[in-house]
């Protein structure tokens, strides 16, 4: 089954939290906490302005977001558990080609 987001809505699949900290402490399941970031997997159209024009969004499917601790709303689709959110509630995009230039 696909699944295809209408409006401004967008969906996100968390990614997997650090199994340790930076210090090498291991982290047991039943303190992590739910990770804030996420790969975007659809995008609806875009939100609709005052005069009906239609506005895209401004992330797209593959896009690596941060997004709030209570952000969205979660669902299971084809066993897969995922977020649906407003595009408005992500806070960016993660450029990950930056963070490689800047861990070289």
């Amino acid at each position: 089954m696909k699944f295809r987001p209408l409006h401004d809505r967008v969906v996100v699949r968390r990614l997997e939290a650090e199994e340790k900290t930076a210090g090498g402490i291991i982290i047991p399941d039943t303190a992590k906490e739910k990770p804030q970031q996420g790969e975007v997997i659809a995008v609806g159209p875009g939100g609709r302005d005052e005069s009906g024009k239609l506005i895209p969004l401004d992330v797209k499917a593959g896009d690596r977001v941060l997004f709030g601790k209570w952000s969205g709303t979660e669902v299971k689709i084809d066993g897969e558990e995922l977020l649906i959110m407003k595009e408005s509630d992500i806070m960016g995009v993660l450029d990950e080609t930056a963070a490689k230039k800047k861990a070289a």
